[in-house]
């Protein structure tokens, strides 16, 4: 068959669209289970956590410095990386708490 035979027979629409359509929200729905909702849910769980920062907690930034949290405000949160050194970082670059890392890197080592 020609190419441009099997072109035409698409253009004059004897086949229905309907298994097409039905293919695309098939796909949405895969994705959506599979790559947007546990995207969402980890950031609800970000957005959550650094919401509740209190004073002695021990993180981690998104650049990797690790350090203890001597106080929070509203949008910064100052950080104690080593002795008399202190950094103030913005809410947004806390990554997670160091002390949750450690336990899950123990789980993973004991297996």
């Amino acid at each position: 068959m020609q190419p441009a035979f099997i072109l035409l027979q698409a253009a004059t629409g004897e086949q229905s669209p309907m298994p097409t359509i039905i293919m695309f929200g098939l796909m949405f729905v895969v994705f959506y289970f599979f790559m947007i909702r546990p995207q969402q849910k980890k950031a609800k769980e970000a957005r959550k956590f650094r919401e509740n920062l209190q004073k002695g907690a021990r993180v981690v930034t998104i650049g990797g410095i690790h350090g203890k949290v001597l106080e929070v405000n509203d949008k910064t949160v100052l950080v104690e990386v080593d002795s008399n050194v202190k950094l103030r970082f913005e809410k947004s670059a806390i990554a997670l708490d160091s002390t949750q890392q450690l336990t899950e890197e123990a789980v993973k080592a004991a297996k």
